[in-house]
């Protein structure tokens, strides 16, 4: 049998908004899906909440914290997904936060959005946080230098209309217009198998933040579209594991840096490199500055 959707849940110290998103997961109608729950060594009763509550789910019990792409590509590699996939492999991938609450038709819709167009790469649906509004980082631009600067200076904040400095998070488009992006957010990124068999699984040198633009990335480089789909709307409480985490904006300039020396350093020219290295400099930590003196191999 070859499933509809394969999903993969990452989960850390994080039992409640699990235990409430893998609710609305196996409450999801209209496609047939397995769902791999890969814990990293969280300190509360994720695990065993899976284990009482979900014996439905597959579960990967980490002895330590692997980081979100390591996680997601043990999971990804349960289900088949790889390079090339194997053959019963689910038709789509779908990865997934905890913190995340899916309507019974969320899934139904979004395989049947890919169906209808055999170029897709990749989609991602609205993302609305628990007050309501959207989630901004459910459509992205890919953060070049000049989008970069243009978001760290907050110009993005102050003119978020404008066509040039609302860039990154696409703040001038209307938020139920389906849109095609650079880039959707890991939250909730559904991919065509056939795409992960040409980009590859996550990068896992991204330790939290980054791996999914870099994914993005790479699968548009492949030839694939990435779609914005408002037509479904997904609760994101957003950020209810790395709150918790002081390694996590740390995380999040070092992972920055590194999409940009992979991706963007070679075509930058000096004087707006060294803006870009001073701006990560500062707002960075220890994890940002030990990458800009030690770099990673890319």
């Amino acid at each position: 049998m070859i499933y509809d959707v394969g999903i993969v849940i990452v989960n850390w110290n994080t039992s409640a908004l699990l235990k409430r998103c893998l609710e609305t997961v196996f409450a999801s109608q209209g496609v047939n899906f397995r769902v791999v729950v890969v814990d990293n060594a969280s300190p509360d009763d994720s695990v065993g909440m899976v284990q009482t509550h979900f014996p439905q789910a597959e579960l990967i019990a980490n002895e330590t914290n692997a980081g979100f792409s390591t996680a997601n590509n043990q999971g990804l590699s349960l289900l088949g997904f790889g390079q090339p996939s194997q053959p019963d492999a689910p038709r789509y991938a779908l990865i997934l936060n905890p913190d995340t609450e899916l309507p019974p038709d969320a899934l139904s819709k979004m395989a049947a959005y890919m169906d209808a167009d055999s170029q897709i790469g990749a989609v991602g649906p609205k993302l609305v946080l628990p007050d309501g509004s959207l989630d901004l980082a459910c459509r992205r631009s890919f953060p070049t230098p000049m989008v970069s600067f243009y978001r760290f200076t907050g110009l993005g904040k102050l003119f978020p209309k404008n066509r040039y400095f609302g860039r990154y998070n696409l703040t001038y488009l209307d938020p139920d217009t389906e849109a095609e992006v650079d880039s959707v957010v890991g939250a909730f990124m559904m991919v065509r198998r056939e795409a992960i068999d040409q980009a590859g699984l996550l990068n896992e040198r991204f330790f939290m933040y980054g791996e999914d633009l870099d994914w993005a990335y790479r699968i548009k480089q492949a030839g694939w579209k990435i779609l914005y789909n408002p037509a479904v709307t997904v609760l994101h409480v957003k950020r209810a594991a790395s709150r918790k985490n002081s390694r996590a904006q740390q995380e999040f300039h070092r992972s920055s840096l590194m999409f940009y020396r992979m991706h963007y350093r070679r075509t930058t020219p000096l004087w707006l490199h060294l803006m870009v290295m001073f701006g990560l400099f500062l707002k960075g930590g220890p994890l940002t500055w030990r990458e800009i003196w030690h770099p990673s191999h890319y």
